[in-house]
């Protein structure tokens, strides 16, 4: 995943830089390739064209007259008019991309609700990897700045989707699938739960203490998202397996899920129900529903 991000930034970095000289001025960009410069993953369902370098602007007087093609590269213009003076981040000389906060909301009007939410957590998983980089602020403070900017930006199209979707967002989801799962569990009635969980009582044989991608530390009962490198790294699939003994040891009950428990509403609804079931056998209350609710009712603490 990560390595498939940085080619695409780097062609993308390519092409806006080869378009801004075309025009013979820096620009700014927004919107799918704004998060492609930042080296966010770009939600499958948007409903722009990605292969078109989309620039951004406050108003008419300063939109990028090149919309169409600027030598042999596809741009068009799109007016933001809460634009920010600053915060925008600059790529080189020649490409600036647009703060990731206002680029979310750019995109609101694009994205279904779900996708609106995975983009929200992937963005906050980038910028507070960046921010560790630079001992910054944590994850749980840029969520907190993302709920902020959500209820104190100027109106604009979109915002309710934005405001719905800031109360879904957590911080410590590793992958838009992830998030994903955990959206289709929430759907069924499950409880909320913890990312990125520390089980402080299970080491591996160096030491460091083991994570789960979700968990029910109360129940002692977890998920594990099993992307595809975790079937053909053999180092991977390894640690994997030590982990899980060791936990299984400790008594925890550690569910596996993967890209097939995501395909359909049957699939989710079937591994959904065997969560529910490890839950409820150990003492959690709560109403599953067979049936996928809504996101909105989720929202709402319904």
């Amino acid at each position: 995943m990560r390595e498939s991000l940085a080619q695409r930034r780097a062609d993308a970095i390519r092409r806006c830089t080869d378009a801004a000289k075309s025009v013979g001025r820096r620009l700014l960009f927004g919107m799918t390739t704004s998060l492609a410069l930042h080296c966010v993953p770009i939600p499958d369902d948007c409903d722009l064209d990605t292969t078109v370098l989309h620039t951004v602007a406050s108003d008419k007087t300063r939109r990028t007259r090149a919309s169409g093609n600027a030598g042999n590269i596809t741009m068009t213009s799109h007016l933001w008019q809460p634009l920010p003076q600053d915060g925008n981040t600059r790529i080189n000389r020649h490409v600036y991309a647009l703060d990731l906060f206002h680029t979310w909301a750019q995109l609101s009007v694009h994205l279904p609700l779900e996708s609106l939410v995975v983009l929200g957590d992937a963005i906050i998983t980038v910028m507070a990897r960046q921010a560790a980089l630079a001992q910054g602020r944590d994850a749980q403070e840029i969520h907190r700045e993302l709920t902020r900017f959500t209820d104190t930006l100027p109106k604009y199209k979109g915002k309710r989707a934005c405001r719905t979707a800031s109360s879904l967002i957590r911080f410590g989801s590793d992958s838009p699938p992830e998030t994903r799962e955990r959206l289709s569990l929430l759907r069924h009635g499950l409880p909320d739960m913890v990312l990125n969980y520390v089980v402080e009582d299970a080491l591996f044989r160096s030491g460091v203490a083991m994570t789960l991608d979700m968990a029910w530390p109360e129940y002692r009962v977890a998920i594990e998202y099993d992307g595809d490198h975790h079937r053909t790294d053999r180092k991977q699939w390894k640690r994997d397996q030590e982990k899980r003994n060791q936990l299984q040891s400790c008594g925890w009950l550690v569910f596996i899920a993967t890209g097939a428990t995501l395909a359909n509403e049957t699939a989710r609804a079937e591994f959904a129900l065997k969560i529910a079931r490890a839950l409820a056998s150990r003492g959690a209350k709560f109403t599953f529903h067979v049936l996928e609710v809504p996101l909105e009712a989720i929202a709402k603490g319904g």
